[in-house]
């Protein structure tokens, strides 16, 4: 009788070959299910194609036939991606695909058994020129990414982790970045007021979107708190502080195109007086505790655009205070443009009007009950489309 130990011999091999396979699966998907991969697939390639049919002119592709719009088309996205190489990656790529396409269709068609040889080396040929097309910009994207990956480290050092604890106020925020680092700025810092010989407590709330994305928006984001920790210790009031904050900003905005839109608050918990500047960002809302809302529109300039001069007696265009009167239970939500401005599959945008909804349905939660819910249901609104903004919120609550 034949001994089973070569059978379970096998059988061992193959099951540990098979948990190999499943560990370097699990490795390479990150623990990820096809869904979940497909699903970023899917939003990678939207992503991508939205990059290259940027710079494709397609009025011009209107009059022409079906076949013809369908080639033009394909070679105006071909050729955006071309564009975005440098010059020797350009005629790598085009020669790698010369050799890829050319021989197909006599290796589909022909039974010459040498030629069909001939043009299937150059076929492969083709398939490693891209593969080494592939691998040098993927040297160059994981260089990148390591860079990006610093760059977010330092930006998480910039802005708090958790909020301090004021008296008085219950407070939450959260930000969302489009891509690895953001040009969205908040803040919540003591900012201590001298009345007379006696100090009084008070706080300054700071939510900044610098115009831009991604690295320049981030370095110019890093060049806002600087000069805002600078010049918080010399300012007096609100009006003070933009005012260098301005002068700042314009040095550096290139003739106003790299702006910042920004919402100001200084919060005095023993009178839970609020003030605020709003310099020309998203209107924040006003909830009261009795359910009405207010908007805390914009009355002044984006930092940046022109170098205002801020001056006791009113002058167009300078920053000028606005004070509220806060009770228990008045909730104020600061957020950037990225949070109404999200949108769905359908191209429809979150909206003031759906914000509005969702906060009338949360007068009792705390900040942070409330931040988490409001993130949600933005979630729940853009589904799997691509997020196009950074998104940022602070939730502020007076006790």
């Amino acid at each position: 009788m034949a001994s089973p130990e070569p059978s379970r011999s096998v059988f061992a091999r193959a099951n540990r070959a098979g948990e190999r396979v499943q560990r370097y699966w699990q490795q390479v998907t990150e623990g990820a299910n096809l869904e979940q991969l497909w699903k970023q697939f899917r939003a990678d390639a939207r992503q991508s194609y939205a990059l290259y049919s940027r710079e494709v002119d397609w009025e011009s592709f209107q009059s022409k036939g079906r076949i013809r719009r369908f080639l033009s088309a394909t070679w105006a996205v071909f050729h955006s991606m071309l564009m975005k190489l440098s010059p020797a990656r350009r005629v790598l790529l085009l020669i790698a695909m010369i050799l890829l396409i050319y021989p197909l269709p006599a290796m589909l068609f022909t039974d010459e058994v040498a030629a069909e040889s001939g043009l299937l080396k150059m076929f492969v040929l083709g398939a490693a020129l891209l593969f080494v097309l592939l691998a040098l910009e993927l040297a160059d994207r994981v260089t990148m990414k390591r860079d990006l990956e610093i760059a977010r480290e330092i930006q998480h050092w910039l802005i708090p982790e958790k909020p301090p604890s004021v008296t008085n106020a219950d407070i939450a925020f959260a930000t969302r970045p489009a891509n690895t680092v953001s040009g969205d700025y908040y803040d919540v810092l003591p900012w201590p007021q001298t009345a007379g010989a006696h100090t009084q407590d008070r706080w300054l709330m700071v939510v900044a979107d610098v115009a831009g994305k991604s690295i320049p928006a981030a370095l110019l984001m890093a060049t806002f708190q600087a000069s805002l920790h600078t010049l918080i210790g010399a300012s007096e009031g609100l009006p003070d502080l933009l005012a260098g904050l301005n002068g700042y900003a314009c040095a550096h905005s290139q003739g106003g195109r790299r702006f910042t839109t920004a919402f100001f608050a200084a919060y005095e918990p023993a009178s839970r007086r609020f003030s605020f500047i709003n310099a020309g960002h998203n209107a924040a809302m006003l909830m009261r505790a009795n359910g009405n809302f207010e908007t805390l529109n914009s009355n002044g300039l984006p930092l940046g655009i022109s170098p205002l001069i801020q001056t006791v007696a009113p002058t167009e265009g300078a920053y000028h205070q606005v004070d509220l009167q806060l009770h228990p239970g008045d909730t104020v939500v600061i957020f950037t443009d990225g949070l109404v401005e999200a949108v769905n599959a359908q191209g429809t945008e979150y909206g003031d009007d759906r914000l509005l909804s969702m906060l009338r349905w949360a007068p009792s939660l705390t900040a942070a009950s409330l931040l988490e819910r409001l993130f949600a249901d933005v979630n729940a609104f853009v589904g799997e489309t691509h997020q196009q903004d950074d998104i940022t919120c602070v939730v502020f609550r007076a006790l």
